[in-house]
């Protein structure tokens, strides 16, 4: 029997959730399905709800510290769900992924030095590169069958005389799941040319059935001394908004270079509200995220069929993982823009594949955590623009 009602609709306009409140300032449209931006549309467990209430209700709201139980409840999650064990002198802290990449950027490169990223990737990546001053190098994904895959012989060329890299682990919006086999590859590669792998994980408690999550530190010996992994319980658990996350660096001088760095700009302290949240995913949020990742197949199955059904020309590009996956449009043969107007004037909201860079050309991301009722909506909007095509 389910205990998580996954189709109810939970109203978000009016709460300044970007999603909802940010379509017209993002698509010039408010009468639009939103099937953007990665956060749920469904309410949280009700025990991290609850850690929060028991914080508000204490009434005082100053600076907080990391507990023990902060590192515990982390280092638990992981060793059951990842089979990594982590030590607690690892773990280090950061408001968000994104910050956390800035971090890195400063603490492990100079201006003007070339970090390697593989698009088409979460937008952010090649953005906070340049934001920092050094120099993005592509090695594109090829996307054959259906699926993407990486290049590692362009990789291997990129790597030279790169100082770090940037891996997408799951991939988003690829949604890919890397197979232990491309995982060390990519590390091998990263010792020969001595580059600092950082890995964002943040997707890695999505992962659909017949697929593992691997962390990166885990897959030899060498690369877990030359690597920075990022995790966190915002995309899982839809907490993004509490801005927390753990930054794991086993070797010990990286994680000074990164603390230092931490420091300087004063980002490393707790907030009194997204530790008891973080520690409540971490704990009890096991039986919800399992009926979820049913959900989401479910939906996945129901996409899968919908467009085979009514549109066949446009296809879903099935993950293996995250909530966030592409959709090739590339057989109706518009440019990016013409497929972003054409999907605003369907009354859609999606982000262009284009964003993420080379290879999402003809692409749009898809938000699928969401009720169903919503994706049918925003579906049977598309096949109908679709079919006045021809």
């Amino acid at each position: 029997m389910k205990k998580y009602d996954f189709d109810e609709i939970i109203e978000r306009r009016g709460t300044d959730c970007e999603k909802w409140d940010g379509l017209e300032d993002t698509f010039g449209s408010r009468d639009l399905t939103p099937l953007w931006v990665a956060d749920m549309d469904f309410k949280a467990p009700s025990e991290i709800i609850d850690a929060l209430r028991d914080r508000v209700e204490h009434g005082i709201f100053g600076y907080t510290r990391y507990p023990d139980s902060w590192y515990d409840a982390f280092r638990d999650w992981v060793g059951k769900r990842h089979g990594w064990e982590i030590e607690k002198d690892w773990i280090t802290h950061s408001p968000g992924i994104v910050t956390a990449m800035g971090l890195s950027l400063m603490a492990f490169t100079e201006p003007g030095d070339k970090v390697v990223i593989q698009p088409p990737v979460y937008h952010h990546f090649e953005e906070e590169i340049r934001l920092n001053a050094r120099t993005p190098l592509t090695s594109p994904l090829k996307y054959e069958n259906g699926r993407f895959t990486m290049d590692l012989e362009d990789l291997e060329k990129k790597l030279d005389g790169a100082r770090m890299m940037i891996l997408c682990n799951p991939h988003n919006p690829a949604g890919r799941v890397w197979t232990e086999e491309e995982l060390r590859a990519v590390a091998d590669l990263c010792v020969e040319h001595d580059v600092v792998l950082v890995s964002d994980e943040i997707h890695c408690d999505v992962i659909y059935k017949g697929h593992v999550h691997r962390p990166i530190a885990t897959v030899s010996p060498e690369i877990k001394e030359k690597c920075a992994v990022f995790m966190a319980p915002s995309k899982t658990f839809n907490i993004a908004g509490f801005k927390a996350s753990a930054v794991v660096i086993p070797n010990e001088k990286l994680r000074e270079k990164f603390n230092s760095v931490l420091d300087s700009v004063h980002v490393g302290g707790g907030s009194c509200m997204s530790i008891p949240a973080f520690e409540a995913a971490y704990r009890h949020g096991g039986p919800w995220l399992d009926e979820l990742l049913d959900y989401l197949e479910g939906s996945l199955d129901m996409i899968e069929e919908f467009l085979t059904r009514e549109i066949p020309s446009v296809k879903l590009v099935r993950p293996e993982g995250t909530y966030v996956p592409l959709v090739d449009f590339r057989a109706l043969s518009m440019s990016p823009e013409e497929l972003h107007e054409f999907l605003i004037n369907a009354g859609v909201a999606m982000n262009s594949g284009a964003m993420f860079g080379k290879g999402g050309e003809g692409f749009a991301r898809l938000n699928i955590a969401t009720p169903r009722s919503i994706l049918q909506e925003g579906l049977k909007k598309i096949a109908s623009a679709v079919r006045s095509l021809s």
